[in-house]
């Protein structure tokens, strides 16, 4: 689990240089999306006791939504409900087809 932690940080740390961000941005910015991360995680961990209307509110904090929001709670839910049923070690085994 820590590898994949790494890894992730490392990922966004070289998306931020790579967009042409210097030094001092990518510690700034590398501070916001994190905090914007663990954030996310936070709501999501929750997700399971949300009402729809709690849930469409947590979507419209992240991304402006104008139509259609109803099929991204349904989306997330039914992804929610596929990522507990199955282990880690079944999407880093280079599984192809996924069905949810």
């Amino acid at each position: 689990m820590q590898d994949l932690y790494d890894f992730t940080f490392r990922q966004i740390e070289l998306d931020i240089r790579e967009i042409g961000y210097g030094d001092q941005s990518v510690n700034k910015k590398m501070k916001t999306y994190i905090n914007m991360l663990y954030s996310i995680i936070d709501k999501i961990d929750k997700w399971e006791t949300y009402r729809y209307e709690e849930k469409s509110r947590i979507f419209n904090l992240y991304i402006e939504i104008k139509d259609n929001e109803e099929k991204f709670v349904e989306y997330f839910d039914k992804y929610y409900i596929y990522l507990s049923k199955i282990s880690l070690n079944s999407l880093t085994k280079s599984v192809i087809e996924h069905k949810f």
